[in-house]
């Protein structure tokens, strides 16, 4: 794999006689941190050293101590704003590409001496009625290059933030004493905690959604149980491939997550395999819901046909009566009877109550 390009000194001709004499060093001053920088810090033996640190003047510090790392954070970078960090601490192109343009799904890469994963990252939207909602979970990215020295991440979207993290890291130096791992681990397990929260609340929306298609005067379609099934194939997308990076990194995957970390990185996969079967659980669920809304509607339109078809029967008697008395034959029974007008109507009354009463009797009506 091609190396970066080092910015190291530069030999140029002068002198007399053509002699190659080294040229001065360029002094690069450290850089300000960029607008896309969340936070940049230096932590050593666990604790975190006092001051602002540039990039380059946090890996430094480690390098000349050999020992402890760097933790930075980004926000949406674009390539200008992440070009100086890659050339400084060596990431591949390929995932720095992947890392400012997003849109990922959940994996784990290795490049020569550095990983790079990528976390699909999650967040309920509260809302009224799961009957009535349009947006159910929203999802953003989370990407970690972790270097000996180093742990840069990378988010994308408004949510599930790392400064709180970082805060209780902090507090806790005896949670990064292996290092970068330590930290990779209190992401994956920051990431995982909000999917166990996002799916609570999705069982509960689904409880609802559930009484509502089965009172006997629901107004909830299939069209809105499929939007519900889409939000939740939202959810399955950044769950179910997390489980195999995961399980990796639990297995010895690479030398950068030492032992005493891979038993964390397993309770960690465990808890993605129990939401990914809770989010298949309602997936089903919801298809189930689908197909008795469905036979629901069905038996309404069955249900309709009959008291269409028994009003129609009903109709059709005074219909035929006053068709038969209407074509004007000379010998009509009753014509000329003084009561027969009122007694034909009385005849046609009581066949339609009669008829009625049968289809009553039959619940038609």
């Amino acid at each position: 794999m091609p190396a970066i390009p080092s910015f190291g000194s530069l030999r140029g001709r002068g002198g007399k006689g053509g002699r190659r004499t080294p040229a001065p060093a360029p002094q690069r001053r450290p850089q300000p941190l960029s607008a896309s920088v969340v936070d940049c810090g230096v932590y050593i033996g666990g604790e975190r050293k006092p001051g602002t640190w540039t990039h380059e003047e946090a890996i430094n510090e480690v390098r000349d101590r050999d020992d402890g790392f760097v933790w930075i954070g980004l926000h949406e970078p674009t390539e200008p704003q992440i070009q100086g960090i890659a050339e400084t601490f060596g990431l591949h192109e390929l995932a720095v590409e992947d890392a400012v343009h997003a849109h990922q799904r959940p994996k784990l890469e290795r490049y020569d001496d550095t990983l790079f994963m990528v976390f699909r990252t999650v967040r309920y939207v509260e809302h009224s009625s799961p009957t009535t909602a349009n947006e159910i979970v929203e999802s953003g990215e989370l990407m970690a290059f972790l270097g000996k020295h180093f742990i840069i991440t990378v988010r994308h979207g408004n949510h599930i933030g790392l400064a709180q993290l970082r805060r209780e890291l902090d507090a806790d130096p005896e949670r990064l004493q292996n290092g970068p791992a330590d930290v990779l681990h209190a992401i994956a397990d920051h990431v995982v905690d909000h999917f166990l929260d996002v799916t609570d609340k999705i069982e509960d929306d689904i409880d609802e959604m559930e009484s509502e298609v089965f009172a006997p005067r629901s107004n909830v379609t299939s069209e809105q149980i499929y939007l519900f099934k889409r939000e939740v194939l939202e959810l399955r997308r950044a769950v179910s491939p997390l489980a195999t990076p995961l399980r990796r990194l639990s297995e010895g995957y690479t030398r950068l997550v030492p032992e005493d970390v891979r038993s964390y990185f397993r309770n960690v996969h465990d808890h993605v395999t129990t939401v990914a079967e809770r989010v298949e659980s309602f997936d089903e669920l919801l298809t189930t819901l689908v197909d008795a809304t469905l036979g629901k509607i069905t038996l309404q339109l069955n249900s309709d046909m009959r008291k269409i078809t028994a009003w129609a029967a009903i109709i059709a008697v005074p219909t035929a009566i006053a068709g038969i008395y209407g074509m004007n034959f000379e010998y009509m029974p009753e014509v000329n009877f003084k009561y027969g007008y009122p007694l034909v109507l009385a005849i046609i009354l009581g066949l339609c109550l009669l008829l009625y009463r049968i289809f009553r009797k039959n619940r038609w009506l």
